[in-house]
């Protein structure tokens, strides 16, 4: 090789190397806290993320390799929230992915302006969690849950399978879910020629709800709707126990109260939310701004009845409404 070309190769060579070196260089760790507003144990719990991690992985975000992600399961008591929402704001992950609504109202509190992305938050402009659904501005977007047409569809289902329903109540911790009210006046203004009366029933401790069951158990055309409140997913073993001893029928939006022996649940799939949730946080680790991320609505909702539970309330459930579950537990 002549002295010139080899100059010059060894020249290239060298203008190479510092972007071989940065093709090499590994990528940043980023950082996602996810606050799960329910008991470790709870299976519903275990069910979202299960259903988030399986969406990040989905999306190319491998654990140990390019993001950590830290789970923290705050129960179902706001001291544990505001704990779990000052420890985790401290350390200023990327981004925060909240579930529930007592969780995002005390992420508001602290005035961070870490991304956050909520996950089955209810009434999201009502509660000043954003400004609009379209366009939500600030560092928060997410998936809300229910609205109040939602207690409507309850309500009717519940009628389905008892006939003689005179009147339903809608059961939740006023501390946790007071948007609940809201739901109900909306509701009745917009069925004001239902001959079934639907009132709220407020608790605030397992002892509220035995009595309030025990209430409701003493007529016979009752019913109960247990709300999307981490309260009430929190007493779900003394809610369903007491509605079997008093005899009233119980609709949820969740499946796992059915899975434990509740009548029948009907609402949103939790696990889809969560994997939906993760392809927000897919986007804004890439560079997008959370309050131009559209608040989305659920997708897909199920049925699930319990066919076991209705025999034990005496209850006689046509073959087509049957059909129309997308599971039945026996």
């Amino acid at each position: 090789m002549r002295r010139r070309d080899f100059i010059i190769a060894t020249a290239s060579s060298a203008a190479a190397w510092p972007l071989a070196a940065r093709a090499q260089r590994p990528q940043r760790m980023r950082r996602i806290s996810v606050l799960v507003g329910l008991d470790e144990k709870d299976a519903e719990a275990q069910r979202r993320v299960k259903a988030f991690r399986l969406g990040m992985r989905d999306l190319g975000w491998v654990e140990g390799r390019n993001i950590e992600v830290e789970i923290r399961f705050t129960e179902s008591n706001l001291e544990s929230i505001n704990r779990h929402v000052t420890e985790v704001t401290k350390k200023a992950p990327d981004v925060i992915v909240a579930n529930s609504t007592p969780v995002i109202a005390a992420l508001r509190t602290t005035k961070s302006t870490i991304p956050i992305v909520f996950a089955m938050v209810n009434d999201p402009v009502g509660q000043g969690f954003v400004s609009n659904l379209a366009r939500p501005a600030a560092n928060i977007t997410g998936f809300y849950f229910i609205d109040f047409e939602m207690v409507g569809k309850w309500v009717n289902l519940l009628s389905d399978i008892k006939p003689n329903l005179s009147q339903v109540a809608l059961m939740f911790n006023p501390a946790t879910s007071a948007y609940f009210d809201d739901f109900l006046r909306s509701f009745r203004m917009s069925h004001q020629s239902t001959s079934i009366e639907v009132k709220a029933l407020h608790v605030q401790s397992a002892a509220e709800v035995e009595s309030a069951i025990a209430d409701l158990g003493r007529s016979e055309g009752s019913g109960l709707i247990a709300g999307s409140d981490i309260f009430i997913v929190g007493t779900r073993a003394t809610i369903i126990k007491s509605a079997e001893e008093h005899r009233v029928p119980v609709i949820s939006p969740y499946r796992q109260f059915v899975v434990d022996g509740s009548l029948m649940s009907y609402g949103p799939d939790t696990a889809d939310i969560f994997r939906r949730s993760s392809g927000y946080v897919d986007r804004i680790l890439k560079g997008e701004p959370p309050g131009d991320l559209p608040v989305q609505a659920p997708s897909k909702f199920e049925l699930v009845f319990n066919l076991k539970t209705a025999k034990a309330l005496g209850l006689s459930v046509g073959s087509s409404f049957l059909q129309l579950a997308d599971e039945l537990i026996e």
